[in-house]
């Protein structure tokens, strides 16, 4: 009942929005949204806890095409996922889209047509990714998936009206697609063995596969996927796109569409293909940590508020997958537990992810819309004008820095826990490999909270750098509503990490061979993160956090005097403090461009202007440094010469004549029914 309250909320919502003029139609479109989020939540939920999946199917014809959905417990976490990002999206879209100061907001929504097709664009986007999890067969999931991809393309493109937007559309249409015929691939290579695609057809014949089979379906797999997740080298999409988008578009990119990277790899290595050998969960977790040390190092350095959230999504992914392909390692080395364990870790890191970048996402979409741009100097002195938004994107960060209680810091810690517990597995060069990666991972954990000093202080901070941003005005009560949502539940799930550890292990019995209720596990005993809390447990350590803060604010407010005064700060010998004497966001960065010079490879441009009178009176100097992306850039010209040729030799079939076109749908109809009678 849910499930289907689900799909005809979200059908309404696309229609209302089609139908009704946007100024009219907004509220109730995104009210539809929100009762699908609901909905599905508590479908995705009853499945998880329940253990019992949930399907429906609508025959066909033609074999392989029935339109098939059966939603277990792994579909149903990620819907449960899905739901927490879109239902303070909803909540935050319709006065987010109402002003005209936001350049995303109206680069995207506000195109020829009023914003209707957005808002439509936006309900099928959202019910795309929500049947994809559901799917139960080949064809349903290749069609929920390329609606996904086109919904959530057309969104970032919006009108065109600007080369950004036109050049994120370009790249992400090519990896988008380039990643779904690997996926394709896959998917239709597993379902040649069957008689129909069904998943549950297809669990019993793969093992019958060679080795040489399996292993080109896991690349196939590990890259198509990984390039929807914004894995490197797959990841130069996911910075252009993101800031493109409309901000609440963003957080639902960010925060759910993302993640189904993470499904689809889980789905077809763990629960279709049924795991494998070592060197496959060795390749994941390798690029999982490229991806996470590339994505903070990027983020570090970046001055555009979105496009730094999303260099952090490359990061958090790249943790995510650090703790998938450990689990496929320890599968190969015949520790069920471990694997266990750090599959519980992906997922849960998975969620938190989508909650706290969705809620930074909103608050960079306030941000954007109070100031009118996204870029860091241009920001300062917000957390007076805007307390509200300040006080959540706080919370946001401080998650996304897995500073404690918060959620970030009990899934980052399992993650240390599950490598740690590796370094004791058989092997010396296991070893090794397993400490490396818990360096790599300290590395990656210490750069994002400099990252996050760097975004939250520079932003709300210190003393207005533009007259924007001085005279920027808080965001209206739905857009503070919908933030306060996943920011309670950041608070939430690091608070009562170890109920909802249960409910994420409940999750992974729809991977065949892992036993997440097995002696060995010990999930009641150990989840409170194997005793990293030093056998504290959440809740009594965010109790004993807020009864400190408490006991220091009530002492401040008896002890401290009641007597106003007003007095300029120390200025080394200045009379009055100016915005030219804060940090930038350039400056915050420097040291760390030094120390990882040789990785980055920056270019610097000194500029010294003397006076004219005499060359030793300097009248300006100019100190400009960039930093090229350099894989995405150089990785990008390479595919664009190999293509090149092929791309001349395509225009000799594209002769103009209708009569050779209509040969050209004849023999490939001819070839199809010879392939289907040789299958």
């Amino acid at each position: 009942m849910f499930l289907l309250l689900m799909l005809a909320a979200y059908a309404a919502g696309a229609v209302t929005a089609l139908a009704l003029p946007p100024a009219r139609g907004r509220r109730p479109a995104a009210a539809c949204l929100a009762l699908g989020a609901l909905a599905g939540a508590v479908a995705g939920a009853r499945v998880v806890i329940t253990g019992q999946p949930v399907g429906w199917e609508l025959p066909s014809s033609l074999p392989g095409l029935a339109l098939l959905l059966e939603l277990d417990p792994l579909g149903g976490f990620f819907l449960c996922l899905i739901g927490l990002v879109v239902l303070p999206a909803a909540i935050y879209a319709p006065d987010y889209l109402a002003s005209p100061a936001a350049p995303d907001a109206a680069g995207g929504a506000h195109a020829a047509d009023g914003g209707r097709v957005a808002g439509a664009l936006t309900a099928l986007f959202i019910l795309s990714m929500s049947l994809v999890v559901a799917a139960g067969n080949v064809f349903t999931f290749l069609l929920c998936w390329e609606g996904m991809a086109v919904c959530s393309l057309l969104l970032v493109v919006g009108d065109g009206a600007t080369e950004e937007r036109r050049g994120a559309g370009r790249w992400y249409a090519g990896m988008a697609h380039a990643g779904f015929l690997l996926i394709a691939a896959c998917l239709l290579l597993l379902a040649a063995r069957t008689s129909g695609g069904a998943f549950a057809d297809i669990r019993g014949a793969s093992y019958g596969l060679g080795t040489g089979a399996r292993n080109a379906m896991f690349l196939m797999a590990l890259f198509g996927f990984g390039s929807k997740a914004g894995l490197v080298p797959l990841q130069g999409w996911l910075p252009r796109a993101h800031p493109a988008a409309p901000s609440h578009v963003s957080a639902l990119m960010s925060g759910a569409m993302l993640k189904l990277g993470l499904y689809g790899f889980l789905r077809v290595v763990f629960d279709l293909l049924g795991g494998g050998p070592p060197w496959w969960g060795g390749l994941a977790l390798a690029l999982g940590i490229i991806s996470a040390l590339y994505g903070v190092l990027y983020a570090l350095l970046e001055r555009d508020l979105k496009r730094l959230l999303a260099y952090s999504s490359i990061e958090n992914l790249g943790l995510i997958f650090m703790g998938a392909g450990l689990g496929l390692v320890f599968h190969g080395a015949g520790r069920g537990d471990l694997a266990a364990l750090a599959l519980l870790a992906s997922l849960f890191h998975a969620f938190n992810h989508a909650a706290f970048k969705g809620l930074l996402f909103m608050g960079a979409g306030s941000v954007v819309r109070a100031t009118g741009t996204r870029d860091l100097e241009a920001m300062g002195g917000l957390i007076k004008r805007m307390p509200w938004t300040a006080a959540c994107t706080l919370v946001g960060a401080m998650a996304i820095a897995a500073l404690p209680p918060l959620n970030g810091f009990a899934s980052e810690w399992l993650l240390f826990q599950s490598l740690m517990a590796g370094v004791g597995v058989a092997g010396p060069l296991f070893a090794v490999a397993m400490a490396m990666s818990v360096g790599a991972l300290a590395l990656t954990g210490g750069l994002a909270a400099a990252c996050f000093v760097k975004a939250f202080g520079i932003t709300f901070l210190a003393l207005p750098r533009g007259r924007a941003a001085a005279e920027a005005a808080e965001s209206p009560r739905l857009m503070r509503l919908a933030m306060l949502i996943p920011a309670a539940a950041c608070v939430l799930l690091g608070i009562l990490a170890p109920s909802f550890g249960r409910f994420t292990a409940a999750a992974l019995a729809a991977v065949p061979w892992l036993d997440p209720s097995s002696a060995s596990f010990r999930l009641d005993a150990g989840f409170e993160v194997r005793d990293g809390f030093g056998r504290i447990a959440p809740a009594v350590l965010a109790l004993l956090l807020l009864g400190s803060a408490a006991a220091a604010w009530g002492a401040v407010r008896l002890l401290a005097s009641r007597r106003r005064r007003v007095g300029e700060t120390w200025g080394c010998g200045r009379i009055g403090q100016t915005s030219r004497m804060e940090y930038t966001a350039a400056a915050f960065a420097e040291p760390l461009l030094r120390v990882f010079g040789d990785l980055l490879r920056p270019t610097r441009d000194l500029t010294i202007e003397f006076h004219p009178e005499s060359k030793y009176f300097v009248r300006s100097i100019g100190y400009r440094t960039r930093v090229r992306a350099w894989l995405e850039e150089d990785l990008a010209g390479a595919i664009r010469r190999l293509l090149r040729p092929l791309g001349g030799s395509g225009r000799l079939i594209q002769s103009g004549s209708v009569h050779l076109y209509i040969a050209y749908v004849f023999a490939a109809l001819l070839a199809f029914l010879l392939l289907a009678r040789w299958m």
